[in-house]
């Protein structure tokens, strides 16, 4: 019911994205994104050559968010999870030992104002 809230609250954001997984795995993500290529590439929709890093991340779950500026790893964790494994290429990771259900506001706060005074080189 509180995440039936949250939705509602936010439904006009158009700004930040939060992602929130359930019942998640990256692994399984990019699996059935290949096999979507796959099945696509044999009914003739798609040229293999023409798969690229671009269009493949059109048949990921997330496909049309964009990939996260910020991964926030709590409870102190040193390992992503099988959390967005290719959407998180570029992200800065933040770790805090705050467990999940002990962070508040001012610890997103502390979290972007982390990320935010790093130099983000994506890849270069």
């Amino acid at each position: 019911m509180k995440l039936k809230k949250a939705e509602a609250r936010t439904v006009n954001n158009k700004d930040i994205f939060v992602n929130l997984a359930l019942n998640y795995g990256a692994r399984t993500e990019i699996v059935d994104a290949t096999k979507k290529i796959a099945k696509c590439v044999k009914q003739n929709e798609l040229n293999p050559e023409d798969i690229s890093e671009n269009n493949f991340s059109d048949y990921l779950y997330t496909a049309g968010l964009p990939d996260p500026d910020i991964l926030i790893r709590t409870s102190g964790e040193m390992r992503v999870s099988n959390f967005l494994l290719w959407q998180i290429s570029y992200t800065e990771i933040y770790i805090t030992k705050k467990l999940w259900p002990d962070f508040r506001k001012k610890d997103l706060e502390k979290a972007v104002l982390d990320c935010q005074e790093r130099d983000r080189r994506y890849g270069g």
